[in-house]
């Protein structure tokens, strides 16, 4: 691109505009998974509302492909694209709390530590995910599933409004009361229809929660999920646990022996008081011990960052995902078959249920399609070393290939590599036919496309 149109474009931003010449450029490329290595041809650090529009616009004049970037932690890596222009949101990030109406609004450039960080000082959440570097971005518009998703729903659940950017460059607010479509669509919908530059929620009142894993053997894996399969389809929505199999970390708090050995666990988030958790709790310990233990009180923050160390950026990663309705005595036996085989220290398979307050909403009145599912499962393979990538890989393929015939028929898109149309379309089931039209009136000519694409209905 001549040097005089970046120059031109560069001096319409408050932000800061990367070329590849740049000696930031190699960072500011990166995205959380190490298997993209995508080299955009610009990348706009937006400062602002106006840097989002003068982005959208000048891509659009000089016929350039666009991706997001909020907080970089999409499995696909889809805030990045070759020879196009990146307009990263990681400047506009800012968090304001309303205590009184409990309402939240951050940028989107935010993560969700920030968000954490700042409605804890009022004993409040906003629900999000298990990882406090994961964007507040990309985790709203694809549905949001964490830790309080029994409790208060997924997050797509809480949002209120949205400040937007269309592929036109003007702007709007959508929400129930202004382009209720289009409000529609977001929740659940990813980046299809635009830029979202900040997001409104409805908080709720979390400070103190008892939290933690409970581990167990892999000899006793399939109790474990036999017991945990019909418990928490009726736990008071107090309470939320993922399933998960995983490899020991080597260091505390786990003891020594313990290190590196492959395990099964139930990662527990209780809003509850510690008595009503130990109480509701009691059955698994009288069933089946934990051989391990990290259970007790703690701020709702240190629950939300406690894997963050695990999962640092550049990390060799490879997701497979579905939803699923039921967890019959044959998909255990295949769990237990694969999940025993995790084959390096961050590779895990986690079974996040996704009931309760979750399946209040109908699954028209979101682009989330299937209420009626229980769990969303995902295997992710993960290493540092570009070197183990096929091994992590062929693990996550061969385990979800195992499992899949047992699914509800589509996955969380938050879970989803780039695995093309008819994937795209079995997420979001019947709303997809909706969304193609919402996405013909707002981005007929599908400028935002780099991302898990809607393609405009004809």
């Amino acid at each position: 691109m001549q040097n005089d149109i970046v120059a031109r474009f560069r001096a319409q931003l408050r932000g800061e505009l990367i070329t590849p010449n740049d000696p930031t450029y190699a960072v500011a490329r990166k995205v959380h998974n190490g298997t993209i290595d995508r080299k955009p041809a610009l990348i706009a650090k937006c400062a602002d509302v106006a840097d989002v529009q003068a982005s959208v616009r000048f891509a659009r004049e000089n016929r350039l492909r666009v991706s997001i970037r909020g907080g970089g932690h999409n499995a696909g890596g889809l805030g990045v694209c070759d020879d196009g222009l990146v307009i990263d949101l990681s400047p506009i990030r800012y968090v304001h709390v309303n205590p009184a109406e409990r309402v939240v609004r951050t940028g989107g450039g935010s993560l969700w530590g920030d968000v954490d960080h700042a409605t804890h000082a009022f004993g409040l959440a906003v629900p999000s995910g298990i990882i406090s570097t994961t964007g507040v971005g990309g985790l709203t518009l694809g549905g949001g599933l964490g830790h309080l998703t029994r409790k208060y729903g997924l997050t797509i659940d809480n949002l209120l409004s949205a400040d937007m950017v269309l592929a036109n460059g003007t702007f709007l607010v959508a929400s129930p009361d202004e382009n209720s479509d289009l409000f529609w669509a977001i929740r659940g919908g990813g980046g299809n229809f635009g830029v979202v530059t900040s997001f409104e929620f409805q908080a709720h009142p979390v400070h103190t929660v008892c939290a933690g894993p409970m581990l167990w053997h892999i000899e006793e894996a399939a109790d474990v999920m036999k017991w945990y399969r019909e418990f928490i389809v009726s736990a008071p929505e107090d309470v939320s646990g993922f399933f998960a199999f995983l490899t020991v970390p080597p260091g505390p708090p786990f003891p020594e022996s313990l290190h590196m050995k492959k395990m099964c666990g139930i990662i527990w988030c209780c809003t509850g008081s510690i008595d009503n958790a130990n109480e509701i709790l009691e059955p698994i310990r009288s069933y089946r011990p934990p051989s391990f233990e990290f259970f007790g009180p703690m701020p709702f923050p240190m629950l939300q960052s406690m894997f963050d160390g695990l999962y640092p950026p550049g990390l060799q990663m490879y997701w497979k995902a579905d939803f699923f309705r039921d967890l019959s005595d044959q998909a255990i036996d295949l769990h237990v078959h694969y999940g025993s085989q995790v084959p390096t220290l961050q590779s895990t398979m986690h079974l996040y249920p996704i009931n309760g307050a979750a399946h209040k909403p109908a699954s028209s009145d979101t682009p989330w399609g299937h209420r009626d599912a229980l769990w969303s499962g995902v295997m992710v393979g993960v290493d540092p070393d570009p070197a183990n990538r096929d091994l992590i890989t062929n693990w996550s393929r061969e385990y979800w290939q195992a499992l899949h015939s047992f699914g509800a028929g589509g996955a969380y898109i938050n879970f989803m590599m780039e695995e093309g149309p008819d994937r795209i379309r079995a997420a979001y089931g019947g709303n997809f036919a909706r969304l193609a039209a919402i996405k013909a009136k707002y981005d007929s000519e599908n400028f935002f496309n780099v991302n898990q694409n809607i393609r405009p209905a004809a």
